[in-house]
């Protein structure tokens, strides 16, 4: 497999997944943590992804094939393939989130029945 992704195209890429990791962050929910996490696992899922869309997938077309070509990066098809991915890390994210409160919840609430037996 022959990579011709160039160093403007891998920069571009890497700003691409940073936006979007900013994106998922302040869409997925209140907590710090959470708001981190949504970023980094974000950004590092649309790094690979548009790496693989565009030398994978969309590698075997020429320039003059492929429109939005920059330094060997397929620009539309990773923009459409990473808002897909960003999309896909906040819903598990958030129902992950959401989870997580509704079993603390539950957590506290048999702590709280055990102690009121205790006494």
């Amino acid at each position: 497999m022959h990579w011709d992704l160039g160093p403007q195209g891998l920069g571009l890429l890497a700003a691409i997944a940073l936006g979007f990791g900013v994106v998922a962050a302040a869409a997925v929910g209140q907590g710090v943590r959470l708001r981190v996490r949504a970023m980094v696992v974000t950004a590092l899922s649309c790094v690979v992804v548009g790496l693989l869309v565009s030398e994978v997938l969309f590698g075997l077309p020429t320039a003059e094939q492929l429109q939005s070509n920059v330094d060997g990066l397929s620009r539309d098809e990773v923009l459409l393939f990473d808002v897909l991915t960003s999309a896909m890390v906040v819903l598990v994210l958030h129902s992950g989130a959401r989870r997580t409160k509704h079993e603390r919840a539950r957590r506290e609430r048999r702590m709280r029945e055990v102690r009121g037996v205790r006494r």
